[in-house]
């Protein structure tokens, strides 16, 4: 079957109305290689956020062989994303928002493992961008980090990429400049693998996202008073709420207007068609500057499949977590009934994001109606067993590393990793070949989710050693992961909280 879609985004879509979506789009030229600085480069270079920080230094020919290597499907897909300011419907409130294509969330990017991605970029904003592939471990150039992995876009211009596509998964895409994200600009990223039987009949990607544009103070407003009062949450102007360690939250600094589930208020949710029976993957994908979510479906377990593109072993529980940059692919089987898909902001308040799934007539919920299941088993990270297709075997790394994250609130917000902003980094370093075994530490009272550009990592701090990209190190707490030194190039290791990153908190893997 099928789902019906409101929007098209390919927020609600069926398997082969995905697919055939997928082959449309722009004609785009293969990119080149050659936008590195080549070794030997003293100067520094401009990272996320207009930042300045360490010079890079790039391989381009190691990057190029590595390319060249990876399986290929002999198919070739177009992508054509217009980044754009344009005026969006949250659901009966209209505001000004930076969108691909002009819509909340932009049109979901579909490809398949080892095709070759033709990607046209046009900004039409006033202002430079940038497009980053969220866990994507493709080659170099493409990543989308300006003063990185090559220039930024100009305003007004138009520029082309090409990589061979990389793991099948649940990914998404955004920029690395300045606040953007905050206002819009992100789309799934959905790579499918021929070889999957597909055990499900339908399925739904979700995006949750935190809001202020339009309803409150800008991103960069918030951020400015951040910044003032040295990262108290007084002095926001009604947007701040009271949490822990003296005025913040453990999970966040902001207390949003709205939460948004692809791109709608919970009091005029995105509403989705099925049939009672119907075995479902949701494809969960936090776009949020500052929010982590609980995730539950009324009257329904969920079974999580896959964390951050990659297999786990199955496991069912009523509600899940899912941090800034994070994805969980989960399987439902529907009963019969109207059942919100509820996203509460963890450790805050307001009304929790949601879509509405239906496979009978009838009334929905008051927008402030909890499922009960948010209080039942939550999903841990030590129960994600790693499947053995993706599993590495246990192996003495090569080289050990320290990734120490801290905050200093008093006299300004800064955030750092290994006692130092990104202007002032000293890159961590590995050679092409090597394991590296990163030990990552949270001095701070604030979680944060850790984010490598260009690799996966196996989180060797629980015994089922799940692949990731992203992954939450709770507050005053530490845990292992572990690298494969596969793709050569300079990778930003950074806090996927947009304002700890703007404040400093990243660093780089850079191949030696």
């Amino acid at each position: 079957m099928t789902w019906g879609e409101e929007h098209p985004s390919g927020a609600v879509l069926g398997r082969r109305t995905v697919l055939a979506a997928a082959v449309g789009g722009g004609v785009a030229l293969l990119g080149g290689f050659g936008v590195q600085r080549l070794r030997g480069a003293a100067s520094h270079t401009t990272a996320p956020g207009g930042h300045i920080g360490p010079a890079v230094s790039i391989d381009a020919s190691a990057a190029a062989r590595v390319e060249a290597a990876r399986a290929r499907s002999g198919r070739t897909t177009a992508v054509d994303l217009v980044a754009r300011r344009s005026t969006v419907d949250l659901g009966g409130t209209t505001v000004e928002a930076l969108t691909y294509g002009g819509e909340l969330p932009g049109p979901t990017v579909r490809l398949r493992a080892g095709d070759l991605a033709r990607v046209s970029i046009s900004n039409q904003l006033d202002g430079e961008t940038s497009v980053h592939w969220h866990g994507l471990a493709l080659r170099h150039d493409a990543d989308g980090v300006p003063g990185v992995t090559g220039p930024a876009i100009a305003a007004g211009s138009r520029t082309e990429v090409s990589f061979v596509v990389p793991d099948p998964g649940t990914y998404w895409l955004h920029p690395h400049t300045g606040m953007q994200l905050d206002w819009g600009l992100s789309a799934p990223v959905i790579i499918d693998d021929p070889q999957e039987p597909g055990r499900y009949d339908s399925e739904l990607v979700v995006m949750l996202d935190d809001w202020t544009v339009g309803l409150g103070k800008t991103p960069e407003q918030l951020f400015a008073d951040l910044t003032a009062d040295g990262g108290s949450m007084s002095g926001m102007g009604g947007m701040g709420g009271m949490g822990h360690g003296g005025g913040m939250n453990d999970a966040g600094d902001v207390a949003y207007p709205a939460y948004l589930a692809n791109g709608r208020l919970p009091t005029a949710p995105r509403s989705v068609a099925a049939r009672p029976g119907d075995r479902v993957r949701i494809r969960l994908i936090n776009a949020a500057a500052d929010t982590t979510f609980d995730v539950a479906l009324g009257g329904h377990r969920l079974t999580v499949t896959h964390t951050d593109g990659f297999p786990v072993i199955p496991v069912t529980v009523d509600t899940l977590q899912i941090a800034m940059g994070e994805r969980y692919d989960v399987t439902v089987t529907l009963a019969d009934g109207v059942f919100p898909l509820t996203a509460l902001p963890t450790g805050k308040s307001g009304t929790a994001a949601r879509v509405l799934i239906r496979t009978a007539s009838g009334g929905a919920p008051a927008p402030g109606w909890r499922p009960g299941e948010l209080t039942g088993r939550r999903l841990t990270l030590g129960d994600l067993v790693a499947a053995d297709a993706v599993r590495w075997p246990d192996r003495t790394p090569d080289t050990e590393q320290a990734v120490a994250l801290a905050g200093t609130m008093g006299g300004g917000y800064r955030w750092t990793i290994n006692g130092t902003t990104y202007a002032d980094a000293e890159p961590l370093t590995v050679r092409e070949g090597q394991l590296t075994r990163l030990r990552i530490t949270n001095r701070s009272m604030m979680l944060h989710p850790v984010h490598l550009h260009g690799h996966t990592f196996a989180v060797r701090g629980v015994p089922g050693s799940p692949r990731k990209d992203t992954v939450v190190v709770p507050a005053m707490a530490g845990l292992d992961v572990e690298v494969r030194a596969d793709n050569p190039g300079a990778w930003m290791l950074h806090c996927h909280n947009m304002f700890h990153m703007e404040a400093g908190m990243m660093t780089r893997l850079d191949y030696a």
